[in-house]
Order: C-alpha cells, then sequence, then structure tokens
C-alpha cells in the first residue's frame, strides 16, 4: 500500500526557510517519480518541483527555480523539500506526490497533479511578517 506522509509545515517569515519532509513507504521508491504540488486558498493546485528516482533529473517551476530544491538522500525513503528565500506568494497547503515513471505520459506533465497517483494529506506551510 503507497503511503505518503508530509511533515514540516510550519509559519516562518518572508526571506526564511523551511524544510518539508515527505515519507515514503509500500512502493519502490526508485522506479518512481515524486512530486511536491501546492495549493492556495481559492487556487488551483501547482506542480512546484518533483524528482525522477531512477535518474535523479528535478524539475521545478519558474515561481520557485533557484529558491526550492528537491532531494533524496542516499538510499533514504524520505524526499525533502528545501525552500529557501521564502514570499509571500508562496503560502499554502503542500503535498507530495508519487507516480510509477513509466505512467508519465512526457516530460512536458512531470508538474501536473493529474500525472500523480498518489498523495499525501499535506502540511501547512504559512509565510507571515
Amino acid at each position: 500500500q503507497v503511503q505518503l506522509v508530509e511533515s514540516g509545515g510550519d509559519l516562518v517569515r518572508p526571506g526564511g526557510s523551511l524544510r518539508l519532509s515527505c515519507a515514503t513507504s509500500g512502493f519502490t521508491l526508485d522506479e518512481y517519480v515524486i512530486g511536491w504540488f501546492r495549493q492556495a486558498p481559492g487556487k488551483e493546485r501547482e506542480g512546484v518541483s518533483c524528482l525522477s528516482m531512477v535518474d535523479g533529473i528535478t524539475y521545478y517551476a519558474n515561481s520557485v527555480r533557484g529558491r526550492f530544491t528537491i532531494s533524496r538522500e542516499n538510499a533514504d525513503t524520505m524526499v525533502y523539500l528545501q525552500m529557501n528565500s521564502l514570499k509571500p506568494e508562496d503560502p499554502a497547503v503542500y503535498y507530495c506526490a508519487a507516480v510509477p515513471i513509466p505512467h508519465v505520459r512526457a516530460i512536458q506533465f512531470v508538474l501536473h497533479p493529474q500525472t500523480y497517483e498518489y498523495w499525501g494529506q499535506g502540511p501547512q506551510v504559512t509565510v507571515s511578517s
């Protein structure tokens, strides 16, 4: 049974940093793409970043490139999202999601929520002065 459990959400000030964690279980992580998504009130869920476990290739939304980093440490079953230089537009519920690599239709869909088959519950990230 695929399970994704996020943690690390908190209240931070603009310019601050936060690291979100996604604990994965019930599947072979090396065969999946793991993505981070966020959804702010009244807005659609948007892709933030993803990591292809088979080759380590990462993808980022333009809005977070250079500020956020997705990673997996060694053979860990955890996937992380390091968020630096947080901005007032970054607050949202952040979700991690998973999809088997063969189920990704094309590269241009790697940050589309519809691509992903398994979802965590999402920790709240708030940026406030």
